[in-house]
């Protein structure tokens, strides 16, 4: 499931939903867990209390977790999204299929037929997020899973997630979630 956890970027996502801003319409879409319906953060509908709202990287998502297609806004048209949208959200989608890979910004681009230097600045507009911040993100919600789900190595568990290093996973692993992995599995979450 694609749907987005980090807190951090819920508040951004939601911050777009208060202002009715299109900076995250066809990247993050809201499904509204009190109606059933999901819309771009963008729509004109009456504005949902924060914790009926779950944010959903795809269309798909939130169409395979139940909610369907607000009337208003209709998200599932991607006519409506801007160009500089669909490339991020391009990339996103990109990033999700392809996170366990060895990434780099000149494979995305070359796969999405634009610069690199064009498709980094034009992510990090729309997102407030580099392509690597957003593969390391993607990266990190794998591994969670995987110590949660598995009893494979902590070793095992950094290469399937994409990571080369063990020491560089356990690195970035405890810079963004405060914890070792092996803290994290274990259960030892402050």
């Amino acid at each position: 499931m694609v749907e987005v956890r980090d807190e951090e970027l819920f508040d951004k996502v939601y911050a777009a939903i208060l202002a009715r801003s299109d900076r995250y319409d066809g990247i993050y879409y809201s499904a509204i867990k009190t109606t059933g319906i999901y819309c771009r953060p963008s729509c004109r509908s009456r504005t949902p209390k924060p914790e009926n709202v779950i944010v959903y990287a795809s269309t798909h998502e939130a169409e395979r977790s139940g909610y369907r297609a607000c009337k208003r806004c209709q998200p599932n048209k991607q006519e409506l999204i801007n160009p500089d949208a669909d490339i991020a959200e391009r990339v996103t989608r990109y990033i999700y299929a392809h996170y366990r890979e060895p990434l780099t910004l000149e494979r995305i681009a070359s796969t999405l037929s634009i610069s690199p230097y064009h498709m980094q600045r034009v992510y990090r507009r729309v997102t407030e997020t580099t392509p690597a911040q957003q593969l390391q993100h993607v990266r990190i919600e794998h591994a969670k899973e995987q110590l949660k789900m598995s009893d494979s190595s902590i070793q095992d568990v950094a290469l399937i997630v994409g990571f080369k290093s063990v020491s560089h996973f356990i690195s970035v692993f405890q810079k963004r979630t405060g914890v070792t992995p092996q803290q994290y599995r274990k259960g030892d979450i402050t």
